[in-house]
């Protein structure tokens, strides 16, 4: 059964940098045609794509948020991260990480990430 586990700090200053982590389980990071994203949701707004890294370690972002954001990957931890810099409020989100195979059909559990002074 694949797992994804979602981990980070959940107070941030604005003008920060956040970095999260997610953490799989049962399954590889590098198994052929899996991708590894990361999406979050604003308070009464919808789901946002971030971004996307790779079996292979290709990495995708949404254009409006590429300046800001990075995901990298430690294949010897099964894990990739998320880097998001010049955070403001309008940051302010749970963020979830999730598997993309055919569509997102693993989530992590999500994890409520708030940018205030």
């Amino acid at each position: 059964q694949v797992q994804l586990q979602v981990s980070g700090p959940g107070l941030v200053k604005p003008s920060q940098t956040i970095s999260l982590t997610c953490t799989v389980s049962g399954a590889s990071l590098t198994t052929n045609d899996f991708y590894w994203s990361w999406i979050r949701q604003p308070p009464g707004k919808g789901l946002e794509w971030m971004g996307s890294i790779s079996y292979s370690g290709n990495t995708y972002y949404n254009a409006p948020l590429k300046s800001r954001t990075s995901i990298s990957r430690d294949t010897s931890k099964n894990q990739f991260t998320l880097q998001l810099s010049s955070l403001t409020p309008a940051d302010t989100a749970v963020y979830y990480c999730a598997r993309d195979f055919n569509g997102f059909g693993v989530w992590g559990q999500g994890t409520q990430v708030t940018v205030s002074s």
